[in-house]
């Protein structure tokens, strides 16, 4: 995918458009020196990175707060702060468990005053309350659910991008967590699915008798 590809999917203005390029400018000189993504994957960023992340503002167009859990190297949470940028109330929470992310992080937010505030910490300790909150290559769906559980007991939905293997994850989380979920296919890899959590309680799914 070609930046005016994503400019067309995704009707970024300009601005966005050039605050993503710093954002990969800055991701490929760090990701030198630390282990933020896999090397091989930037070539493709404006498709496995931006895009996917991105298309989640499209499940949620109404929301205007999102927290990334395990933010890391910023998928999909900076991007959605980029894109976010200029509307009334938009914020996004970056929370991660390690330091030196989310020293990377912070330089990022700074750079291009995004409306986005870094936390470095557990993700399930945090008191933030959003509309959204999500994640990508995190967890599994079982842990991920543990990590997103306060969030949505003050109200968010969860939406997260997961890979070829969510329908077993789901089926394996459903042992642990009573939950509503739906499963999309993800528009940036037809591999992948986007499962969008409604409902979520701790006790295990009950089974539905023929």
């Amino acid at each position: 995918m070609t930046p005016s590809e994503f400019q067309t999917l995704t009707g970024a203005a300009p601005e966005r458009m050039a605050d993503l390029a710093v954002f990969l400018e800055r991701l490929t000189e760090a990701n030198e020196v630390m282990n933020l993504v896999g090397p091989d994957s930037i070539p493709d960023f404006w498709n496995r990175h931006a895009w996917d992340s991105a298309q989640l503002l499209n499940l949620a167009p109404e929301a205007r707060t999102w927290a990334d859990l395990g933010a890391g190297a910023g998928f999909p949470g900076v991007v959605l702060a980029i894109l976010l940028k200029g509307r009334p109330g938009a914020h996004v929470w970056l929370i991660d468990s390690l330091q030196k992310r989310c020293r990377f992080l912070q330089t990022i937010v700074d750079e291009l005053a995004l409306p986005a505030t870094v936390i470095w910490g557990r993700a399930e300790e945090q008191s933030v309350t959003v509309d959204v909150v999500t994640a990508r290559a995190v967890a599994s769906m079982e842990k991920l659910l543990g990590y997103a559980q306060p969030y949505l007991s003050r109200g968010a939905q969860a939406v997260f991008l997961k890979g070829e293997k969510a329908e077993a994850e789901l089926r394996e989380a459903a042992k642990v967590w009573h939950l509503e979920a739906d499963l999309s296919v993800s528009r940036s890899d037809p591999r992948g699915r986007i499962v969008t959590v409604r409902t979520l309680r701790r006790g295990p799914q009950k089974r539905k008798h023929a």
